[in-house]
């Protein structure tokens, strides 16, 4: 006996799949363009530090396999149409309680230290906020599937467009940057280093968003019964202690392995807060949120591993800097 698709999907399923399709896109076009502004900056320090010949490839050869980038992109697609709108929130939530812990216990400094770990981690949670926010500025449209498909042809465009870019650079950014003949290739070496703060600023416009959205969702569906604060109000209050500690965990061990570790430690959480207060669609929705979570992290070892490389250089350059100021300081006081 098979179960409706109405206890899985909040709405019809066409509607859901460009919801999905939309959120899908968000993440491609996030990961496409911080890899674009980490391959070009880590060729820009390279030709900077020594003179070498020009090279018509990367040296790491950064390109994955085409079948692997369509096998995650329709992966999300379909992950991202399945999680219906409450559990959709709850993440946009969660993830948005954790940047504020991260702001308040220092973890980013005033250099944006960790920001791109952020960005990386927040890739499932960005999905999700574009698929409540279209939720919510769809209900009760008379014309939902349309304007759904419209933003969901845009925003296929929009991926299409900045994987194509990223294929381009991969490819072809070593030489063009020193041939100095591709359009592409110098406006990305004049304006390249703005892309991860263009990125930042988009994604929180996209949070602020779905903030709102996520909100007026879970008070409709949780928090709109009659004494349902007095239940909701510790759960909550133990969530933010354990965002709180997680952050904190996460500060002190930033490798891939800790960052599983965080998502099996902040959907359990939710899983038992489901498992409290919502029902068995609920539940299932935030299994499938393991899932989306892992389509997302595993393939993004190689932004992860250029985010901490820079907080490492970061860190060196702060260090040496410091140590300039210290003997400067100390030879004008011997003078």
């Amino acid at each position: 006996m098979f179960l409706p698709y109405s206890w899985i999907l909040d709405s019809n399923p066409i509607d859901s799949f460009f919801q999905g399709l939309v959120g899908a896109s968000g993440i491609s076009v996030l990961c496409n363009l911080m890899r674009v502004y980490h391959f070009t900056q880590t060729i820009s320090d390279s030709e900077s530090e020594t003179e070498s010949k020009p090279r018509s490839s990367s040296p790491d050869n950064p390109l994955r396999g085409n079948w692997k980038d369509v096998l995650q992109f329709w992966s999300l697609a379909v992950l991202l149409s399945l999680v219906g709108s409450r559990v959709s929130s709850l993440i946009v939530l969660e993830f948005s309680l954790r940047v504020v812990s991260a702001w308040v216990s220092a973890g980013l400094d005033a250099n944006g230290r960790g920001l791109d770990r952020l960005l990386i981690q927040s890739q499932f949670s960005l999905g999700c906020g574009l698929t409540c926010t279209l939720v919510f500025l769809h209900q009760g449209a008379p014309h939902s599937s349309l304007s759904l498909f419209l933003a969901a042809a845009l925003s296929w465009a929009l991926s299409s467009a900045s994987y194509d870019l990223w294929s381009h650079v991969a490819r072809l950014y070593p030489l063009h940057s020193t041939e100095r003949y591709c359009g592409k290739c110098i406006n990305l070496l004049t304006s390249g280093h703005t892309i991860l703060a263009s990125l930042q600023k988009a994604v929180i416009l996209a949070f602020a968003l779905a903030t709102v959205a996520s909100t007026t969702t879970i008070y409709d569906h949780f928090l709109s019964q009659k004494d349902a604060l007095k239940f909701w109000t510790p759960l909550t209050l133990c969530y933010t202690m354990l965002v709180v500690y997680i952050q904190e965990d996460q500060n002190r061990h930033t490798g891939t392995e800790a960052l599983m570790h965080t998502v099996l430690l902040r959907l359990g959480a939710l899983l038992v807060l489901m498992l409290t207060v919502g029902d068995w669609s609920d539940v299932l929705h935030i299994l499938i949120t393991f899932l989306g979570e892992a389509v997302c992290l595993l393939p993004s070892q190689d932004l992860l591993q250029a985010a901490l490389k820079d907080e490492e250089d970061t860190s060196l350059s702060k260090s040496s800097h410091k140590t300039r100021e210290r003997t400067k300081k100390t030879s004008s006081d011997h003078n």
